[in-house]
């Protein structure tokens, strides 16, 4: 079950934080105020499906690591506590406040200062899992280069 489960969460996870990070940033830069309210409102709902995502790619994972201890699975395993502390400590709170900010009409520079904030952490989380998805692959064989 978790060979099947690992990468299935872990994509999701993955596509949902490039999807929301892209989201923003074309929201910003790109759209009226009102895209960038929609946006912001919309991606809290969106973490009812990634962080259970996460969690599950995590706990999978992490099973799946007992198996193959070293090489890439602990590199793999080193990476998951920066995403989950980044994200439970910098990505959430801000994705909330920034939904509260922007429903309440409060774009102001606080709001900027937040999602500049957001957006680099984002930008983080995204390299760190697209890092554990190639290890991932190469792990399976489906993508050559280094096993260990």
């Amino acid at each position: 079950m978790p060979k099947t489960l690992h990468p299935i969460a872990g994509g999701l996870a993955l596509l949902l934080v490039v999807g929301f990070w892209l989201a923003t940033a074309i929201s910003e830069l790109a759209g009226p105020e009102s895209a960038v309210i929609a946006v912001k409102t919309a991606i809290p709902w969106g973490l009812l499906v990634l962080v259970p995502a996460l969690a599950m790619a995590g706990g999978s994972g992490f099973r799946l690591a007992r198996t193959t201890p070293g090489g890439l699975a602990a590199r793999k395993g080193r990476r998951m506590p920066i995403i989950a502390a980044s994200g439970l400590l910098i990505l959430v709170p801000a994705a909330l406040f920034l939904a509260a900010k922007a429903r309440a009409g409060e774009i102001d520079s606080v709001f900027y200062a937040v999602q500049a904030v957001e957006l680099l952490a984002g930008a983080v989380n995204i390299t760190l899992l697209a890092l554990n998805l190639r290890d991932g692959l190469r792990m399976s064989g489906r993508l050559p280069g280094p096993a260990a």
